[in-house]
C-alpha cells in the first residue's frame, strides 16, 4: 500500500484481515526504495554485513533516507549520515546509531557506497553535486528537467457541489 497520509499502512492492518506492504506513507516511510537501494548494494559488493553506506544530502526531509537507515543498520552496515548540516536532523546520531560527517569529502573516503539523495537536492540549486565533482570528476550527473506539479486525481478533490466531510 503506498499511500500520501503517514501512518495509514498501520490504521489499514488494524481494519482488515490481510497482511499488508508499506510501500510509503507520507512523509514517514518508504520502505520498498530502501529495499531496492539495499538490493543494489548487495548486488554490486557481495553483501551488506560490515559494508560502509554514506547517505548524502536532505536526510531531515527524507523518508527514503530514515527507511535505508533503518534497513541498512538491520543488514549490518555501517551507515553515515552526511552534509549539508542545516538537513541532518540533530538526534540521528543517538536515535540511529549513525556516523555523522559534515565533510563531504571525508564522507566519501570513509564509505564503500554513497547513497545521494538527488532529489531534495536539486531544490538547493545543486551545490552538493558541484563539490562531487570536484572530488570525483569520474561521476555523471543527468540533468533533469524541473519536475512538474502534479495534478490532483478527479477521485480525490472534491466536486465544487459536493460538500466536504
Amino acid at each position: 500500500m503506498r499511500h500520501s497520509a503517514s501512518g495509514a499502512p498501520s490504521f489499514l492492518s488494524k481494519h482488515i484481515p490481510a497482511a499488508i506492504v508499506n510501500a510509503g506513507d507520507g512523509i514517514n516511510e518508504h520502505p520498498t526504495q530502501a529495499l531496492l537501494d539495499a538490493f543494489s548494494i548487495r548486488e554490486k559488493l557481495g553483501g551488506l554485513t560490515g559494508k560502509k553506506v554514506a547517505i548524502i544530502g536532505d536526510i531531515m526531509h527524507s523518508r527514503v533516507a530514515l527507511s535505508n537507515i533503518y534497513l541498512l543498520k538491520k543488514m549490518g552496515a555501517e551507515v553515515t549520515a552526511g552534509r549539508p548540516p542545516t538537513l541532518i536532523p540533530v538526534h540521528i546520531r543517538e536515535a540511529f546509531d549513525v556516523r555523522v560527517e559534515y565533510n563531504l569529502r571525508k564522507a566519501l573516503e570513509w564509505c564503500d557506497v554513497a547513497n545521494v539523495l538527488r532529489i531534495q537536492l536539486e531544490r538547493q540549486n545543486q551545490p552538493l553535486f558541484s563539490s562531487l565533482r570536484e572530488y570525483s570528476p569520474g561521476l555523471r550527473h543527468q540533468q533533469t528537467p524541473p519536475r512538474q506539479p502534479r495534478q490532483r486525481d478527479r477521485h480525490h478533490a472534491p466536486r465544487p457541489d459536493q460538500p466536504r466531510c
